[in-house]
């Protein structure tokens, strides 16, 4: 399988570690156990320690995220200014597609009161940065 590349600043798809992870970081630090939980508490995803500490060791080589001290033995990481950027990027397109696809379907938006599709199930997400 090949490896997907990104543009400088792109964080992929929106069930990518990356977004999943920048996500939870917005709203305050984490330490992994941490961000795979409120991930899947969130998003019904859940990330293997090699996807969820793979993505984490990206993100914050691209300067995403960063240290932000330590608790004991666990490293928390924060989100940077880049990565609220990058994150702002990721769901204003997401945003888009949604309306788009909310649209095209005829569901009228959350405060039209057009009932909404049902829930999807929790799945596990494995895949990575790959495609």
């Amino acid at each position: 399988m090949s490896r997907r590349t990104h543009a400088a600043g792109d964080l992929g798809r929106a069930n990518e570690p990356a977004v999943l992870i920048l996500t939870s970081l917005a709203s305050g630090p984490k330490h992994g156990y941490a961000l795979a939980k409120d991930i899947e508490e969130f998003a019904g995803v859940t990330l293997g320690p090699g996807t969820l500490y793979g993505a984490i060791t990206r993100l914050d080589e691209g300067g995403f995220i960063e240290p932000a001290g330590e608790e004991q033995r666990r490293r928390p990481y924060q989100i940077t200014a880049s990565g609220r950027a990058a994150l702002a990027t990721a769901v204003t397109e997401m945003r888009a597609i949604a309306d788009a696809g909310t649209a095209r379907l005829g569901i009228a938006s959350p405060g039209g009161g057009t009932r909404r599709p049902a829930p999807q199930p929790r799945r596990s997400h494995a895949l990575g940065w790959t495609s």
